[in-house]
């Protein structure tokens, strides 16, 4: 469904350990906007009713069913965007504005 880079895995469990959520899923969210471009979010949250679970780079992941679609096939990274400067980027075949580094919406 969706890859995490191990860069991306291990700034997940940092972010996991400074806010207290070790317990809680990484939830990865997409939706499309009325002029096509993708919008993404994430953050820490519990399973709901609708949710693919999965563990990419031993991290716990949710996905909703309305975001599944969008996702998979994506990568999502951890990368330096200028010197000392890092953030998540999703890299998503099924975004039309795909190229190498799409800046995450909601940064953990």
């Amino acid at each position: 469904m969706i890859k995490i880079t191990p860069e991306a895995a291990a700034q997940v469990r940092r972010s996991a350990e400074t806010s207290n959520t070790q317990a809680m899923s990484l939830r990865i969210a997409a939706r499309r906007e009325e002029d096509g471009s993708f919008v993404y979010g994430m953050g820490f949250d519990d399973e709901g009713a609708d949710d693919t679970r999965f563990v990419s780079e031993g991290i716990d992941v949710l996905v909703s069913n309305s975001s599944k679609d969008l996702l998979t096939g994506a990568t999502l990274d951890f990368v330096e965007i200028s010197p000392g400067e890092h953030q998540f980027i999703f890299i998503n075949p099924n975004d039309p504005a795909h190229t190498a580094s799409s800046p995450a919406g909601d940064q953990t």
